[in-house]
């Protein structure tokens, strides 16, 4: 009975240990099977992996050249639009530069002075021109001068006169008479015509002239002057030479004419003593 009882308790005492206890399982390859069983299994889970991946790594090896070539096309293009950008900006400042050359070459410095000068040049040679033409002398009509009674005209003191007196007396110049003209008569004109200064030789003794009259001595010839006031004019009479001569000077003349002729009277022809008419009753 002890025994029994010995025995129900150690086999209690068995059943009772962990399962840590129990001998571990052999991992272990088993010597009875075949060498290479776990080298095809590696082999075939390696394959079947291999199998899974195969079709992706395809996918992305036929995938990359299309990549690639995306990338190159997108590098090529935008190549080419920055060599456009820079060619039309090139050709922008080309233009510009062309525009600024055609510019300075529209308004270069010779252009400008050219420009300034010519309207200059132009009104110089305009206000000379007028200037020639105004010193250019005029031609003329021949003056026409009435008879006046000179019976001493053909005396020897107006042919003495006549050749003497100056062509010009002042601005006024000799002119020509139309033919016939009266007898020991000389003319002067502005150059662009007008009234006459008129000087007659051989005259008779002026009415107006007695022993009442003012007389002007002008370079040593004692004048007499008769004043037309219609025909705004003065008429002189050299009343102390052998013969009368009267010198019509229109107004605005000046005294040079009387002084010019009194000086080639007073060169030529020798002084005589005054013979006015008696007073009037």
């Amino acid at each position: 009975m002890a025994a029994e009882s010995s025995d129900r308790d150690s086999a209690k005492d068995k059943a009772g240990q962990p399962a840590a206890d129990a001998p571990a399982a052999d991992t272990r390859p088993d010597a009875d099977a075949p060498p290479n069983a776990g080298g095809a299994e590696a082999a075939a889970t390696s394959d079947a992996a291999d199998g899974d991946a195969g079709p992706a790594a395809t996918r992305s090896e036929v995938a990359a050249p299309d990549t690639v070539d995306g990338r190159a096309e997108t590098a090529s293009e935008s190549a080419t639009s920055d060599a456009e950008t820079v060619a039309h900006a090139a050709g922008g400042s080309t233009q510009d530069g062309a525009a600024q050359a055609a510019s300075t070459r529209q308004y270069s410095p010779a252009l400008i002075a050219t420009a300034v000068a010519l309207p200059v040049v132009l009104v110089v040679a305009v206000l000379v021109a007028a200037i020639l033409a105004r010193r250019a002398p005029v031609e003329r009509e021949p003056l026409v001068l009435g008879p006046v009674p000179a019976p001493a005209a053909t005396g020897p003191a107006c042919t003495t006169l006549l050749p003497a007196l100056p062509t010009e007396l002042g601005e006024f110049t000799k002119s020509t008479l139309v033919e016939p003209s009266p007898p020991a008569t000389r003319a002067w004109q502005r150059p662009d015509g007008g009234d006459p200064i008129v000087l007659r030789c051989g005259l008779d003794r002026p009415l107006e002239f007695n022993r009442a009259s003012a007389l002007q001595i002008v370079n040593g010839v004692q004048w007499f002057e008769a004043r037309d006031q219609a025909a705004k004019a003065s008429t002189w009479f050299a009343v102390d030479r052998e013969t009368y001569i009267a010198l019509t000077v229109p107004d605005g003349s000046g005294p040079t004419p009387l002084q010019a002729v009194s000086d080639t009277i007073t060169a030529n022809l020798p002084a005589t003593p005054l013979d006015p008419s008696p007073l009037p009753n």
